[in-house]
């Protein structure tokens, strides 16, 4: 019997410059447990084309409607789809907005084919890749706002340390890893979570709890 394949992550790039997003399929079409799915040169073109997809990789600065602005009908018709800002954008602005409307992670152009690749995984892992640079800021933006209290049902010991470590940028995985508990008691505690932040993803939850101080 052979042994069950990994399963190949399918990615779609909404990107305007043609040489970077050809640049970017040609990164992902090549590399063994990736396959582009998909290359838009903007949010209108791309809603209603793309298919199936685990990883959308999104510029910002489109022409017409921009990739923030794509965040929410998005997510709306692919709920599962991961999205990761790819962008020369690195003010506080920007990283705020993407996060706040549903960003999975926000990587600058610059960032090099490797790690680019690392983060698509991440990203469909359960994480929420950043560079470096970019989660300092981030970081940093969110501790100037004033904590507003929370309406929300109290976390539980368990579940805070759950939060914070998805905070630190800790996938599904890595998080039953480090408490030594199963995969499915980790999804278990997101789902109530979510329910008592009434949020609908990871980067909700993080946006929620910096910046209520939950952690």
């Amino acid at each position: 019997m052979n042994a069950t394949q990994p399963k190949t992550i399918r990615v779609a790039i909404v990107e305007d410059h043609d040489d970077f997003r050809e640049g970017l399929s040609q990164i992902i079409s090549f590399t063994e447990g990736f396959k582009c799915v998909g290359t838009y040169s903007s949010v209108e073109q791309a809603l209603p084309r793309m298919p199936d997809t685990d990883v959308v990789l999104m510029d910002i600065g489109l022409p017409g409607k921009s990739g923030i602005e794509a965040l929410a009908p998005l997510k709306k018709k692919y709920p599962d789809t991961q999205v990761i800002m790819l962008t020369v954008f690195e003010d506080d602005k920007h990283i705020f907005e993407a996060i706040t409307k549903g960003a999975n992670g926000y990587l600058l152009k610059k960032t090099p084919p490797s790690k680019l690749l690392h983060a698509i995984e991440e990203a469909y892992s359960g994480g929420m890749p950043m560079t470096p640079f970019i989660a300092r800021n981030a970081i940093e933006m969110f501790k100037k706002y004033v904590p507003q209290e929370s309406s929300s049902p109290p976390l539980t010991s368990r579940e805070t340390e759950v939060l914070r470590l998805l905070v630190e940028g800790l996938n599904y995985t890595m998080v039953a890893e480090k408490l030594f508990i199963s995969l499915d008691t980790v999804r278990n505690h997101f789902r109530h979570i979510y329910e008592k932040l009434q949020v609908h993803s990871k980067s909700e939850a993080v946006a929620k709890a910096l910046k209520e101080r939950l952690v």
